[in-house]
């Protein structure tokens, strides 16, 4: 079964319903720029009412080690994802106090990353190229290359994801695991219950053909 994490949840009935249709887990955003972002006030609330045996990741973007840290030793998060431009070193000093997903960006006509300078993540998220912009544009991705890539490493494809397209990204790419934000919303920070029924249920098809 191919893995899913619904990213940007900023409601609790949201985080509720994923965990009923069997989601691994959620992204707490906190990046400020993003519509989808969340405070860590409202995280830890959020977090208190969210069902046993769901994942939480916290979405950053540029910050420090240390902050990092110390905002997931906070909240008890499961891991954090650092979605910017973040040196070996940030990747590194985190990884060694919990679980890091570094997100990449590849798009049409882009080569491979350097994943040799991450060694220390767990796990690749590989998200659209959209210039100037880190993720949750609803853009998407060079799902010929992440195939490429995931038969080396764990991929989460991330990246224009939705209902419709989920199933044949999952054909081609095979991933670890999908991530979805803006595929499966009403709006920025609300969730579509009818979108992500949907979504599982493609990702529950698509796995079956893959195994």
């Amino acid at each position: 079964m191919v893995r899913v994490k619904i990213c940007g949840i900023t409601k609790v009935e949201d985080a509720k319903l994923c965990a009923d249709l069997g989601v691994h887990a959620i992204g707490l955003n906190f990046y400020e720029a993003s519509p989808r972002c969340i405070t860590p006030f409202a995280a830890s609330e959020l977090l208190r009412r969210l069902p046993p045996f769901v994942a939480s990741v916290g979405i950053f973007v540029n910050w420090a080690a240390a902050p990092v840290i110390a905002l997931c030793k906070a909240l008890d998060l499961s891991a954090a994802q650092l979605h910017g431009d973040e040196t070996q070193q940030v990747v590194d000093s985190v990884a060694r106090r919990l679980p890091v997903i570094k997100a990449m960006h590849i798009g049409q006509g882009t080569a491979a990353p350097e994943f040799s300078r991450y060694r220390s993540a767990s796990a690749f998220l590989l998200d659209s190229a959209v210039s100037g912009q880190y993720g949750g544009t609803g853009a998407t991705g060079n799902w010929h290359l992440a195939r490429t890539i995931a038969q080396t490493q764990r991929v989460i494809l991330a990246g224009g994801l939705t209902p419709e397209n989920v199933g044949e990204a999952i054909r081609i790419v095979r991933p670890y695991a999908v991530d979805v934000a803006s595929g499966v919303e009403a709006r920025p920070g609300k969730k579509d219950p009818a979108k992500l029924r949907s979504f599982f249920d493609e990702v529950a098809r698509a796995s079956r053909e893959i195994s």
